[in-house]
């Protein structure tokens, strides 16, 4: 059991995809979680192993505390050791202060913050030297240009705050944690061609959309020993929206 091992939790499509196809090239097996859809899950998994790793699909609920213990009791159960994660699992909550619910702010408070919490807690007690532990934020957790985001900010910002503290409690440990902060990203979910996208894209300093390979690269560097001096931090990978 010589190879390393990363989690990337949400991993059936989209960003999370691509984080698990590339950590596979660079040598990682990798499990991932999925909330309901096998079939993508499986095309991931062909992914992976098409890469020449092994792959392990664990469809678990993020939103709940036994969800998100079980993708890292599952992987260490299959591959007995764990490098990297990744909690890149999450919702995008919509609504206005006075028109959301309490449901909903507890749905989006589960998956986005304590989620992300609860895995990490799970994942150090099996981490050595040199594992690192990477966030999916968002830019909206440092500007929120648009009505109806308040609860998804919080729930980005939260990250901020939690990679800080996490990284004075393991900094001994050489375990590195890090937020990357997507800007708008071109992805089934989020089309750069809507007219909803070129509003998000007039707030970007390019104009334009990020592409999943964008975030995907800043990943891939934050997982690596070149980086070993970067811990605690928020990476926005934003085209500029923060500026």
């Amino acid at each position: 059991m010589t190879a390393k091992i990363a989690i990337v939790t949400g991993a059936s499509r989209g960003i999370g995809a691509g984080i698990a196809r590339q950590l596979a090239s660079e040598g990682y097996d990798i499990a991932f979680s999925y909330p309901r859809d096998a079939a993508s899950a499986q095309d991931t998994i062909r992914a992976v192993e098409a890469l020449g790793r092994r792959a392990l699909a664990v469809q678990a609920d993020g939103s709940t505390v036994e969800g998100n213990e079980k993708i890292v009791a599952e992987t260490i159960r299959a591959f007995g050791r764990l490098d990297v994660l990744v909690c890149n699992a999450g919702m995008y909550p919509k609504g206005t202060i006075d028109d959301i619910t309490p449901e909903v702010i507890e749905a989006g408070l589960n998956l986005n913050v304590r989620g992300p919490m609860i895995e990490t807690m799970c994942a150090v007690k099996h981490m050595q030297s040199g594992g690192r532990i990477i966030l999916m934020g968002s830019s909206f957790g440092g500007r929120a240009p648009l009505p109806g985001l308040s609860l998804y900010s919080s729930t980005k910002a939260a990250l901020r705050g939690f990679a800080q503290g996490v990284a004075r409690d393991l900094g001994n440990r050489g375990i590195t944690i890090n937020v990357v902060e997507p800007g708008p990203v071109n992805t089934a979910m989020n089309p750069s061609g809507t007219d909803v996208a070129k509003v998000l894209a007039s707030f970007v300093a390019t104009g334009a959309y990020g592409e999943i390979e964008d975030i995907v690269n800043v990943v891939s560097f934050l997982v690596n020993e070149r980086s070993s001096y970067i811990t605690g931090s928020a990476l926005a990978v934003d085209g500029g929206l923060l500026a």
